[in-house]
């Protein structure tokens, strides 16, 4: 067998990316651990047609967690064959056993009834994760759901909403990832048992006169193994099967994608309001030690930029299996289904870091507001004039003459005027008292309803959990 170090090449993914669960799914042992499962489980359901002895079955039974690497790796390289070494090394441990491994199947009857088992279990911890970040979004939510901040739009100060609208965007967004993982993992079948084309032909010889149907055979083996199968299917489950799960995990990795880019640019300095969590020891750069990089934030957009080209990988498994089967999926499966898999849940962990430990800085808040915030709150004061009778369009071209004026000093780096000038102005301040314009001035109180909102989105969220 094969030792992997250092100073060879070996996935990112094997040390440095996900966690040891998500690993472990993916694992060469816990693989082969899964398929013997379903050779049990063909096993158990031939030994009610009375082709497989009791103690046959309880041989492979017992030595089903004795999983044999180096030897199964030895073998193949004289056949080239993995799945038959496999089967080989199996028969070696179960001496009476042994000669009944696989009995009447193909590979894919094993190999994709063990991928649909494991992909399913993949999903299930995508979901937990999924639940956990979105718990931390509710947090951030209902602490920030009243906090004014400045809204951008076309990266250009708008008008002021709320810090925790922002999170209810994203959270409204994870809550429908939530959904179409839940909802793929709940549908992933395995091919069931169908032999090389998908017709159960090879089963249907072995079971003649036994009493039981190859229908009633594969029914028996999914129900031990827990998963339906399709009701048709070629010699491999149908590839959009695949293409179905990345899709979901790279929906999520687009909602995700959007909120770290969005956070990227509130750690901007410029804008200065959110910042990642920092260790006291951590560097931001090796060349200028004063820098404070948003590396989680740009980790995880590295990582949802590949899993979403992934899709088009399997998008084409998919199309292009000509007729009843072609090999030139195989490869590529081997790694782009548990890569996705393994970003995705590096990709959580980390957002669940970052949204847990990050700091809203409340000088950077006030000073957008401040600065910007004035701007758009005229908007609020030309509705309020228009409600004292004041002509609208005089209005408007009054306050742009004012907003330009005051954006002009702005750039230039000085304090923003526009708050002084209108509030001293003759024409508004005949319809207005210096007080009433300057509470309509007031930008922290422009957010609209965005408080309200985000309280109905934390209770679509509570629910979305407990369902």
């Amino acid at each position: 067998m094969s030792s992997y170090t250092h100073d060879t090449y070996i996935s990112t993914f094997t040390w440095r990316y996900a966690s040891n669960e998500m690993r472990t799914l993916f694992s060469e042992e816990h693989k082969r651990k899964l398929l013997r499962q379903v050779w049990i489980a063909l096993a158990t359901a031939q030994k009610e047609a009375g082709l497989v002895t009791n103690e046959q079955l309880s041989q492979l039974v017992e030595h089903k967690d004795d999983i044999d690497i180096a030897r199964a790796s030895e073998i193949e390289a004289e056949i080239h064959h993995d799945l038959m070494a496999e089967i080989k090394t199996y028969a070696e441990q179960c001496p009476q056993g042994g000669s009944i491994i696989h009995l009447g199947a193909t590979s894919m009857d094993i190999l994709d009834n063990m991928d649909a088992m494991r992909l399913k279990q993949a999903a299930s911890l995508i979901v937990e994760k999924t639940k956990t970040l979105l718990e931390t979004f509710i947090e951030k939510m209902e602490l920030y759901a009243d906090t004014p901040c400045m809204a951008f739009t076309h990266i250009q100060p708008a008008e002021p909403t709320t810090i925790g609208y922002r999170f209810a965007q994203t959270a409204q967004d994870l809550m429908e990832d939530l959904q179409n993982i839940e909802m793929v993992m709940q549908n992933i079948r395995g091919k069931g048992m169908k032999g090389a084309v998908g017709t159960s032909a090879s089963y249907t010889e072995l079971l003649k006169d036994t009493g039981i149907s190859a229908l009633q055979m594969e029914e028996t083996v999914m129900k031990i193994l827990n998963i339906k199968p399709f009701t048709a299917a070629t010699q491999v489950y149908p590839r959009k099967q695949d293409w179905r799960i990345v899709s979901a995990l790279s929906g999520l990795c687009c909602t995700l994608y959007k909120f770290f880019i969005d956070f990227r640019l509130l750690q901007s300095p410029p804008i200065g309001e959110w910042s990642e969590p920092f260790g006291a020891k951590q560097v931001g750069s090796s060349a200028m030690p004063f820098k404070r990089n948003p590396i989680n934030s740009e980790k995880i957009d590295s990582l949802c930029r590949f899993v979403s080209a992934q899709s088009e990988v399997l998008w084409q498994n998919a199309a292009s299996t000509l007729l009843e089967r072609t090999l030139d999926d195989s490869a590529n499966r081997r790694f782009v289904l548990p890569e996705c898999f393994l970003a995705v849940d590096e990709i959580l962990m980390t957002a669940h870091k970052v949204v847990k430990g990050m700091q809203i800085h409340a000088t950077g808040v006030k000073r957008n507001l401040t600065t910007y915030g004035l701007f758009a709150a005229s908007e609020r004061l030309l509705m309020e004039l228009g409600r004292k009778g004041a002509n609208r369009q005089d209005m408007h071209e009054l306050i742009r003459h004012y907003s330009l004026k005051a954006w002009a000093e702005v750039q230039e780096g000085q304090p923003n005027t526009l708050q002084e000038m209108l509030s001293s102005d003759e024409t508004v301040l005949s319809f207005l008292t210096k007080d009433e314009i300057l509470s309509s001035l007031n930008a922290e109180e422009y957010v609209g309803n965005a408080p309200q909102r985000t309280r109905m989105v934390i209770a679509e969220a509570k629910e979305a959990l407990n369902r």
